[in-house]
């Protein structure tokens, strides 16, 4: 394949077939300055980083097998190897922050919230995951439990992945962290369900300047219920969904999967700040 420039390369159109899940231009021109770890001029550089993104945006909203990546991406291979190093150095951990800070902007909010919402979401496990995965007793399945954090609009603060068996409670201290270290120590509220109940989950939250506000079900339950604040945190788990490599956990490493995680919500979040680009 002829290439041409080095600038080509770096900045060329795409090389493959387009498809639906195809970075836009105004989306490649804000993400290339975070995906780009080598010098435009590098040697190294063989194939062209758009296609390679693609190439994982594939990924993930199909849920193939990285060996059935189409041939006219890069190899597999180099997609893979690539998209190890991105997650490695947190480019989309970056991306999201950034994409959030504008959409809250334009939404007429502060860049950084002041409420957060904590939730956790059990995945069935896998035979490639199946090693690392816990029983949920209450969802009554095997698996792996995402435990994210979103602001008021649904967008990923902190995600922390455990067993299934884990309970959520539990995590209130690593999240909690991990939102105050992203938003500047803004956060001071968290919505959280019957879950997070406990002194324990309280003094955790506290303890990085958070409040718990447990929000619960009606007695008498009829039917379902949309809770407030509850239900956006449960929106952000349906975009997840959509996702197929993120409907099941098909990683061998947790540190794989709360990475595609981030990647998924980049993609979504482009899409929605694509008109301010």
């Amino acid at each position: 394949m002829n290439l041409g420039s080095v600038a080509d390369v770096f900045w060329g159109m795409i090389t493959h077939q387009p498809y639906p899940s195809d970075v836009s231009d105004a989306e490649w021109a804000f993400v290339v300055p975070y995906l780009c770890l080598l010098p435009e001029d590098s040697g190294q550089r063989v194939y062209n980083l758009r296609d390679v993104f693609d190439g994982l945006r594939w990924i993930v909203r199909s849920g193939s097998p990285w060996r059935y990546l189409p041939k006219d991406f890069p190899p597999w291979e180099m997609v893979y190897q690539q998209s190890r190093r991105w997650l490695a150095a947190g480019c989309f951990e970056a991306i999201v922050h950034d994409l959030r800070a504008l959409l809250r902007f334009v939404g007429g909010r502060k860049p950084e919230p002041s409420a957060a919402i904590f939730d956790g979401r059990t995945i069935q496990a896998t035979p490639e995951s199946g090693g690392r995965a816990g029983y949920d007793g209450y969802k009554r399945r095997k698996g792996s439990k995402v435990h994210m954090a979103v602001d008021t609009l649904g967008h990923l603060l902190a995600l922390h992945v455990t067993p299934a068996n884990e309970q959520e409670r539990d995590q209130v201290a690593v999240l909690s962290q991990a939102v105050q270290e992203v938003t500047g120590e803004s956060v001071e509220l968290a919505f959280v369900d019957q879950g997070y109940i406990g002194d324990k989950a309280e003094a955790d939250a506290a303890s990085y300047g958070i409040q718990l506000h447990v929000v619960s079900l009606p007695e008498a339950k009829r039917g379902f219920v949309l809770l407030p604040r509850r239900w956006v945190v449960e929106r952000s788990h349906g975009w997840m969904a959509r996702f197929r490599r993120l409907a099941r956990y098909y990683e061998r490493l947790s540190e794989t999967l709360k990475g595609l995680h981030y990647v998924a919500f980049s993609i979504l979040m482009l899409h929605n700040a694509a008109p301010y680009l």
